[in-house]
């Protein structure tokens, strides 16, 4: 670039822009490159596990659900997709990745394995009825009111949530497994096994219901501080002509 009195001239670099160093690019490309690479793992697992719940759900029913050998591979399908539910989320934490569809599938997928589950478990006689339907009926609703909320403010899991995960896990594995057990073990250590199983699947509708019932209370609580938040929008000043306090 030439100025107006005939010398070359460097262009200047933008106002606030830093300058780069090849210490910075050193530093930050391969990061950058090993989040490009994982970008896709995320989508890919939650994919993986909507393909296995047929599987799961195919291995379970097979035979009336009475065949010992089918009902560990459904085990073993359903525990190694809630591992790829675990990793998905591990890896989209730890490389900040969010996308639209993990957004819409990830739920989806966790929320059809589950019903699998415990619909296959009644469909073959090992639990009532009533119980795939309290748990289906949760988490289908919390499901919706999070969607719903998103446009007052993005509903975290909660600790609860994550714990209630945890014993739905458990007491599928564990109400799967009963059957195969059975073959190769006595009928006392059955009998201790069966009061071992319908402890864990009482906590975790108690769980799985008060952990709801939490939600819809945070939903209702945002929805009435969002409304607060236009009034004090619209009414900026209170009587006394004082900004109002935050809450």
């Amino acid at each position: 670039m030439v100025d107006k009195l005939g010398f070359m001239s460097t262009p200047d670099r933008k106002q606030g822009q830093p300058e780069t160093t090849s210490a910075t690019h050193k530093d930050s490309t391969p990061a950058a490159a090993k989040r490009t690479r994982m970008q896709h793992v995320p989508n890919a697992l939650t994919v993986l596990r909507i393909v296995m719940v047929p599987v799961f759900a195919v291995l379970l029913l097979m035979h009336g659900g009475q065949d010992p050998t089918l009902r560990w591979w459904a085990l073993a399908i359903f525990l190694l997709a809630m591992l790829t539910d675990k990793l998905d989320g591990d890896i989209a934490r730890k490389y900040d990745i969010v996308s639209d569809f993990g957004k819409l599938a990830d739920p989806i997928a966790d929320k059809a394995l589950m019903a699998a589950a415990f619909i296959g478990l009644a469909i073959v006689g090992a639990l009532p009825w009533w119980v795939p339907v309290v748990i289906l009926v949760r988490e289908i609703g919390i499901t919706v009111m999070r969607m719903f909320m998103l446009k007052y403010e993005v509903m975290p899991a909660s600790r609860g949530g994550k714990i209630k995960t945890v014993l739905q896990t458990a007491t599928v594995a564990l109400y799967i497994a009963a059957l195969p057990l059975a073959v190769v073990t006595s009928a006392g250590f059955m009998f201790a096994y069966a009061i071992f199983a319908g402890f864990a699947l009482t906590l975790t509708i108690l769980v799985t219901v008060i952990t709801g019932v939490d939600y819809v209370v945070q939903a209702q609580k945002i929805k009435k501080e969002a409304g607060q938040g236009k009034v004090a929008g619209a009414n900026p000043t209170t009587a006394s002509g004082e900004a109002p306090n935050d809450r």
